[in-house]
């Protein structure tokens, strides 16, 4: 029992960690038709902090990384917001 506390607490900080880090996007676990958490999840928000609408990843450190990799491919203002 104390393992499981252990890993949900572990996982509440990372998601806490993964949103004070990336405040352009929202950022929550899917849940599986199971019951169970699934996939991390990042929706963006703020146009300024990434390209893609949506990102998931396996898990929070895969996240991190593909949500670095996000702002590092935002350009050039997009004209269609001028």
């Amino acid at each position: 029992m104390r393992l499981v506390i252990k890993a949900e607490a572990a996982e509440a900080e990372a998601l806490a960690r993964l949103q004070e880090e990336f405040p352009g996007h929202r950022i929550w676990r899917s849940v599986r038709s199971d019951d169970r958490l699934g996939d991390w999840v990042a929706t963006l928000r703020d146009p300024d902090e990434g390209v893609d609408a949506t990102v998931m990843a396996g898990s929070a450190a895969k996240l991190r990384d593909a949500l670095v990799n996000e702002k590092a491919r935002v350009g050039l203002p997009n004209p269609l917001r001028l």
